[in-house]
């Protein structure tokens, strides 16, 4: 079979090469890939800046759609044909998150899912919701349940008001989980043409923050003085101080990404004074997904997404390293 793999850090140094097809042991799994999607860590684990001290060379990726090509003794979940998604956790099946749960991440601590075949645990993948392709599964196990979850542990009510920033894979997920829990949306962009495109899927109302830096006045503007209910950070240091200043007093920030670099120290009397909650979400749990499966499946909704063949990976992640994607980007494995 084919893999992509990081042999050493770099996009440049992605390489495509020949393994053994593994067969399934007990308990597993063996998954024929027909869609990879990209997450903003899978970059930063190609160049090296997610864990320096990876072990090389590396399958990258978390996110796979495809469909069962074998089982292993004892399987009796699943049988070849059934069409599957991996979960980026392989051992968080269910509850609170634990050290233990969260190890054996794919595309981290193990090999991930850039590959023509992928052998997982029988308990590691979750089926496709009916009404979805492989290409548009392939964007759910990490930013669509990141959001999903997001939406799920903010309790949003009817008319709610949440800020989203930027328009990339979770971004975009969020905006669409947040519409269908009747929640304005309000969102910042870098490109209006990227928000007029949000506008098109729900968006309430945009800013280009390039063209106005201090988008968090903005954001209280359109709030009555207010701030909005939630959040969904994905900036990092470099936007926490401004989206403290945009959510409301006892409201939630969602701290999801690490984009940017610190701009300023963050105001830590203003989290105080307005009695503010700021949570990690890492992805989540098997029980996540197959929740987040059924609320897709209930709203038929669709994730958005820009594709690409998969001999065009190291296009792809030079094309998330520029930030000019809208949505998801997904490799076809063909």
């Amino acid at each position: 079979m084919r893999v992509w793999q990081v042999p050493s850090f770099g996009i440049d140094s992605l390489e495509l090469v020949d393994r053994p097809t593994p067969h399934p042991g007990a308990g597993e799994v063996l998954i024929k890939i027909h869609a990879v999607s990209l997450n903003y860590r899978d970059l930063m684990m190609v160049k090296g800046t997610y864990n320096p001290k990876l072990s090389l060379p590396r399958v990258p990726c978390s996110d796979g759609a495809g469909e069962v090509a074998a089982i292993g003794e004892g399987v009796s979940a699943w049988k070849p044909g059934d069409r599957v998604c991996s979960c980026f956790f392989q051992n968080w099946l269910d509850g609170p998150p634990a050290p233990a749960k969260v190890k054996e991440a794919l595309g981290g601590d193990i090999d991930g899912t850039l590959a023509e075949y992928v052998l997982l645990k029988e308990t590691g993948i979750v089926r496709i919701p009916d009404h979805l392709s492989f290409e548009e599964a392939s964007t759910l196990p990490c930013a669509g349940l990141t959001a999903w979850r997001t939406m799920d542990e903010a309790n949003l009510q009817q008319n709610s008001t949440v800020l989203i920033q930027g328009t990339g894979g979770v971004s975009i997920f969020a905006l669409q989980f947040a519409r269908l829990k009747g929640a304005k949306v309000l969102g910042i962009s870098s490109s209006d043409a990227k928000l007029q495109r949000a506008c098109s899927l729900g968006l309430d109302k945009g800013i280009d923050y390039g063209e106005t830096s201090e988008w968090d006045r903005w954001v209280r503007e359109q709030t009555n003085g207010e701030g909005v209910d939630l959040v969904v950070e994905v900036g990092g240091v470099g936007t926490l101080p401004r989206s403290i200043r945009a959510v409301k007093m006892g409201g939630l920030i969602v701290q999801i990404g690490v984009l940017s670099g610190p701009a300023e120290p963050i105001p830590l009397p203003l989290i105080l004074h307005k009695q503010i909650h700021i949570q990690g979400i890492y992805v989540g749990s098997r029980m996540h997904f197959e929740q987040m499966n059924q609320t897709l499946a209930a709203s038929q909704s669709r994730p958005v997404f820009q594709s690409h063949n998969w001999a065009e990976a190291r296009e792809a992640f030079r094309e998330m390293e520029s930030a000019s994607h809208f949505g998801k980007l997904v490799l076809r494995i063909q």
